[in-house]
């Protein structure tokens, strides 16, 4: 479950999530949380928690200082016994910045790493599913090279065979309790990847429309009184239905 707050990481747990990808800013596409949040998240946690390293939205092309704040994160969350990561970076060519990807491996030591989706970016993704494996990452976080799991799927089977043992395949992009078995079905993943995300309105009595904290990617201004929470219900019922595929 992709989370981005800990009464989400509870949410998840409590409704059959194995395991949690914490993050902040989700509508950026996450982005690496607070340390108050992580360490929170680590409290209340009875499932694994790996954190989104990302210190920026956009491109996965960072400067020497958005590197550097990487390495620094990534110390604070080895030190904090975060179990997993979950990270990535590109050069202006589409490929794995070997360097950087070593030297952010070998900084996470014992920590699980994941390659998220900026892999679905790369220009040979068969050939840079080997770079990962050479690396030492565990998963690599895609959707086939497509915005969904279900239009990537001929993609995700080709990386399914070609893991095999050495590496896991986290499946994901627009998977919901109506579709998972479909891709399932298609793709034989082991582990899936979901937000299962709802909008809820304030609680807030009093509400100024005069002034917006923000801007849609459209340029519209953003709605301070309405935001998304995980949707425990969703949670459940699309595990229910990835669980129900499994067994047919």
């Amino acid at each position: 479950m992709c989370v981005e707050s800990i009464d989400a990481v509870v949410t998840a747990q409590d409704h059959g999530a194995d395991r949690v990808e914490l993050c902040a800013s989700l509508s950026e596409g996450g982005l690496t949380p607070s340390l108050g949040v992580i360490r929170g998240a680590l409290a209340v946690a009875r499932v694994p928690v790996h954190v989104m390293l990302r210190p920026r939205a956009g491109d996965f092309l960072y400067s020497g200082s958005e590197y550097a704040s990487m390495l620094a994160d990534l110390h604070f969350m080895r030190e904090a016994g975060v179990p997993g990561v979950v990270l990535g970076c590109l050069t202006p060519d589409a490929q794995i910045d070997m360097p950087r990807l070593r030297e952010l491996v070998a900084a996470a030591g014992e920590m699980s790493v994941t390659f998220h989706r900026a892999f679905d970016l790369v220009a040979d993704p068969f050939h840079t599913l080997e770079d990962l494996i050479a690396c030492g990452v565990k998963r690599v976080l895609t959707s086939g090279q497509q915005p969904t799991a279900l239009l990537g799927q001929e993609c995700l089977g080709q990386l399914v065979r070609q893991a095999g043992e050495r590496i896991v395949i986290l499946g994901c992009g627009g998977l919901r309790p109506a579709n998972v078995a479909a891709v399932l079905q298609a793709v034989p993943l082991r582990e899936l990847h979901f937000s299962a995300r709802r909008a809820v309105q304030s609680g807030m009595r009093v509400q100024s429309r005069a002034v917006n904290m923000g801007q849609s990617n459209t340029g519209q201004p953003t709605d301070e009184y309405s935001q998304e929470e995980t949707s425990g219900e969703q949670v459940a019922a699309t595990i229910a239905a990835a669980r129900q595929a499994r067994r047919t």
